[in-house]
């Protein structure tokens, strides 16, 4: 599964860089620069099968499903980094988005050598976390051939699970059988087979698109404002008087004590003020909307 790497787009050699480790710092930080710029593009050139993965998210999390995200090294990191921001973001139980590396946590600091060879590990993964066809799993692999990330797919897909495969070579292996496939290829990187480098960002811009494209389809930011956002810290908390501010057009004051009567949630704290309703009725109103305050104004407009 791993023979003729040279074939893959991100292990081939960057002619420009050949004499690398000859440049000055400001020669090497500018070549570096010049290649993250192909980035954009080459996501753009992706934008539909990435639309397609926020469908599909959505279908699964308005089901009450999971997102799962999967890899190994940087490609399994980069998906514990975005699963870990949808809490405090978006307001999301930790259970909702979840991210699992080849070797487990300590894998995401210290290189787990071996277990991203391990198909049956990946495999062993989705069992553990009881996987089931109501859950969505993202497989994401730079190289697109990583044995963890296939073994976790061909599982989810046995189980009946929707999947996405993510990486950065066309006709990826982790394709196979897979629901929207996302090849997002940005060519060799500056540092041969470095793909933490462009390969990296790129997976990390789709990431950011796919849970917040989704984390938007589903209710949970009104206007541009993170409305679901937890007040867990001081800054927080202010962030919610500024969201109630923002979203009503009322003084820090007003905010302020709209905050409290709300118990600190933005959404209710909202609804209470464009419509007039008690915390009791706002609350009722937005689980009526399935927390999408459009949905809940609707019979005040």
């Amino acid at each position: 599964m791993l023979e003729n790497l040279e074939n893959l787009t991100t292990e081939q050699k960057h002619e420009a860089s050949r004499d690398l480790d000859r440049l000055s710092a400001r020669e090497i930080v500018r070549l570096m620069n010049e290649e993250d710029k192909k980035v954009p593009f080459a996501v753009e050139r992706q934008l539909d099968q990435i639309a397609k993965g926020v469908e599909v998210i959505v279908a699964a999390l308005e089901n009450e499903g999971r997102l799962f995200y999967v890899g190994a090294g940087t490609s399994g990191r980069l998906g514990i980094l975005d699963a870990s921001e949808c809490p405090p973001t978006f307001g999301t139980s930790p259970e909702m988005v979840q991210a699992l590396i080849a070797g487990g946590p300590s894998a995401m600091v210290r290189a787990v050598e071996g277990a991203e060879d391990s198909a049956e590990l990946g495999r062993a993964d989705m069992r553990a976390h009881g996987v089931t066809e109501r859950d969505v799993v993202v497989g994401i692999s730079a190289s697109g051939r990583t044995p963890y990330v296939i073994g976790a797919l061909q599982e989810a897909q046995a189980i009946g699970a929707k999947t996405i495969s993510l990486s950065c070579n066309e006709n990826a292996l982790i394709d196979q059988g897979t629901d929207v496939a996302i090849n997002i290829v940005v060519g060799p990187e500056l540092l041969a087979g470095s793909t933490r480098l462009k390969s990296g960002t790129a997976q990390k811009m789709a990431l950011n698109m796919l849970s917040t494209a989704s984390m938007i389809r589903l209710g949970k930011v009104y206007g541009n404002l993170m409305v679901n956002v937890q007040g867990t810290n001081r800054k927080l908390q202010e962030r919610v008087k500024r969201i109630i501010m923002e979203g009503t057009g009322v003084s820090y004051e007003e905010a302020e004590k709209l905050a409290g009567l709300a118990d600190g949630d933005a959404k209710t704290a909202i609804l209470m003020q464009l419509t007039g309703a008690s915390k009791e009725e706002a609350k009722r109103l937005l689980k009526e909307a399935k927390g999408k305050i459009r949905k809940a104004l609707e019979p005040f407009e």
